[in-house]
């Protein structure tokens, strides 16, 4: 029985000599696996970093083209209208300038025309002539009123086509100017989109590279796990092994004293001559 828990503690030791050495070996490996996950985190960080900038910046232009389009379209109806007005306007103008074509007499001078109706007041009022000559006076001026305020309208309509021109040129141009601003802005928005995508497309390339080497640690992680656990059972066992040991050497040598002391006092009651070792045999007896 001795000897075969003896036999069994050699083993167990050679067992935990052997699980130290794999568990220091898969430990190194994990520990070179963990470098590398290490130095692919370091180069996966600045695109995650990136991306989130991008995408930030990216969506911001998109949505400022979605609220520029929206001004586009509401300054769009704005130009709708003011080109009808003006279209309205420049008919009216053209009628006008049409029926000057028509008329043999020279284009009239307002300026000149009340000159001439305050010419004819001041002669009805300061000089005697007939009845029928004041009378025609009379009627010419009230022909040359009408005129006047004829021409009235058409300075009247011509400042009105200045204005609605200048509105709609307005219009225009701002409606132009936004159409270049959304252009702008939709190009900064792709040109982020792209720089995004490429920082994508840079860090899936990283994840694929990390996949393999992450499941190949946690298999280390579990196989160490395991030795461990194993290494301890040993352990416990050898613990075990080392007290019964001990205590069957110990009862093993206290018999053979109690035996060896024994033999001395036969000696002694023969008076047979003690050597060395019946000596030392003795003294541990009366010890």
């Amino acid at each position: 029985m001795d000897e075969e828990l003896r036999e069994e503690f050699k083993q167990k030791k050679r067992d935990i000599t052997q699980l130290r050495s794999q568990l220091y070996a898969l430990s190194g490996e994990k520990q070179n696996l963990f470098q590398q996950l290490k130095t692919i985190h370091s180069k996966m960080h600045p695109h995650s970093k990136a991306i989130k900038q991008l995408k930030g910046e990216r969506d911001s232009f998109t949505q400022e083209v979605k609220s520029l389009k929206g001004e586009r379209e509401k300054l769009n109806l704005v130009v709708k209208e003011k080109s009808v007005v003006k279209k309205e306007v420049d008919d009216r103008k053209k009628g006008v300038l049409e029926k000057a074509d028509r008329s043999t007499d020279r284009p009239e001078n307002p300026g000149r025309i009340k000159a001439e109706i305050r010419h004819l007041e001041t002669k009805i009022e300061t000089e005697v002539m007939p009845f029928t000559k004041e009378q025609e006076m009379t009627k010419h001026i009230k022909l040359l009123k009408a005129r006047l305020k004829e021409l009235d309208k058409v300075d009247t309509l011509w400042k009105e086509v200045n204005t609605v021109s200048a509105d709609f040129s307005q219009a225009r141009r701002k409606a132009q100017d936004l159409h270049q601003d959304i252009q702008q802005k939709a190009h900064l928005s792709q040109e982020k989109h792209q720089m995004l995508t490429k920082h994508i497309e840079d860090l899936k390339k990283l994840r694929e590279e990390e996949k393999p080497i992450a499941e190949k640690e946690l298999q280390l992680k579990v196989q160490i796990e395991e030795l461990k656990k194993k290494a301890d059972e040993v352990n416990k066992r050898l613990n075990e092994l080392a007290k019964v040991l001990n205590e069957e050497s110990e009862q093993s040598y206290n018999q053979m004293a109690k035996r060896k002391g024994e033999e001395v006092q036969e000696k002694l009651k023969k008076g047979k001559k003690l050597n060395m070792d019946d000596i030392l045999a003795f003294q541990a007896t009366k010890e």
